[in-house]
C-alpha cells in the first residue's frame, strides 16, 4: 500500500466514523440539520488522521505536512463551532434538509436520511479533502504556490468569518428595528459571503497541497475544490437556501443587483436597500 492510499483511506475512515456518530445523534435529536456541525469536524478529524499516519509511516516530515492540518482544523473547527451555537438556539429542522428529504425525519424515516443526507456528505468529504490527504505525503515542489494557497484559504476563512459575525449582528436586532434583509458589509458584495469563503477555502487548500506537489498531483486533486464548489452552489448551499429566500420581501431586487457568489462592488440603485438574511 502506498502513503498516498494509506492517508486516502484515513480519510475515509474518519469521515465515516464522525457521519456515523452524527446520524446517531441527529435520530436522537429528531433533527438532520446536525450534519452541518458534523461537517466541519468531519474534515478536522480526517486532517488530523491523515497527517498523524503520515507522521507514522514517516512520509510527511515537512513543515508543509502540519500546515496543511492546521488550515483544515482551523476551518473545520470554526465551521463547526458557529453553526453548533447557531442551531443550539433552535429546536426545528432546517428548511433546506426538509425540502431535501422530501419532510420531515419523522416523516421520512432515518433511512431516507442517511442516504440522501449523511452517506453523500460523508462520501464527499474524503473526495474534497484529496488535496491535503495527499499534500501530507509528498514532498513540495513548488512553496509559492503553496504559499499563494495559503493567502487565498486566508481570504476564504476572512469572508466566511466576517460574513458569519456580520449576520449574526443582524439577526440579534430586534425584527422592527432592522432592514428586512441585510445587504451591508460583504452581504453588499455577495449574496453568500460564507459560501465564498469556503469555496476560496479549498480552492486555497487544493494550491497549497495538490497543485504544489506537481502537476500530476495537482491535475488529480483539482476534483476537490470543484466538488466543494458544486456542492455549495447546487447541492445543499445556495440553491436550496435561495428557494426559500426568494420569498421574502425585498430579497429578489437584492438578488437582482448583487452576484450570488463571486463578490463585486455593490451596486446602488437608489430608493431602499434590501439584502440577505441567509
Amino acid at each position: 500500500m502506498t502513503a498516498v492510499t494509506a492517508s486516502i483511506g484515513l480519510s475515509v475512515a474518519a469521515a465515516a466514523a464522525v457521519m456515523a456518530m452524527a446520524a446517531l445523534v441527529a435520530r436522537r435529536q429528531g433533527r438532520v440539520a446536525v450534519v452541518d456541525v458534523a461537517w466541519g469536524a468531519a474534515f478536522g478529524v480526517a486532517a488530523l488522521a491523515c497527517g498523524a499516519g503520515a507522521a507514522v509511516g514517516e512520509a510527511g516530515s515537512g513543515p508543509r505536512t502540519w500546515l496543511l492540518v492546521a488550515l483544515v482544523v482551523v476551518w473545520g473547527g470554526r465551521l463547526s463551532w458557529h453553526i453548533g451555537r447557531r442551531t443550539a438556539r433552535h429546536d426545528g429542522e432546517d428548511p433546506r434538509y426538509e425540502k431535501l428529504l422530501g419532510g420531515s425525519l419523522r416523516e421520512v424515516g432515518m433511512a431516507r436520511a442517511v442516504r440522501k443526507v449523511f452517506a453523500l456528505q460523508g462520501a464527499l468529504v474524503p473526495v474534497i479533502a484529496l488535496p491535503v490527504s495527499v499534500g501530507v505525503v509528498r514532498d513540495v515542489r513548488w512553496w509559492p504556490v503553496a504559499v499563494l494557497g495559503v493567502l487565498v484559504w486566508a481570504v476564504g476563512l476572512f469572508f466566511e468569518a466576517v460574513g458569519d459575525a456580520q449576520l449574526a449582528a443582524y439577526r440579534s436586532r430586534p425584527r422592527d428595528e432592522r432592514p428586512p434583509v441585510l445587504d451591508t458589509g460583504l452581504w453588499a458584495w455577495t449574496r453568500h459571503p460564507n459560501y465564498f469563503g469556503d469555496a476560496c477555502v479549498w480552492w486555497g487548500l487544493w494550491l497549497a497541497g495538490g497543485l504544489a506537489s506537481g502537476w500530476v498531483a495537482g491535475l488529480a486533486t483539482l476534483v476537490a475544490p470543484i466538488a466543494m464548489t458544486w456542492f455549495l452552489t447546487s447541492v445543499t448551499g445556495a440553491k436550496l437556501l435561495e428557494e426559500t429566500m426568494m420569498r421574502r420581501p425585498g430579497y429578489a431586487a437584492y438578488a437582482a443587483r448583487t452576484p450570488r457568489l463571486l463578490p463585486r462592488p455593490p451596486r446602488r440603485t437608489g430608493g431602499h436597500r434590501a439584502g440577505s438574511t441567509s
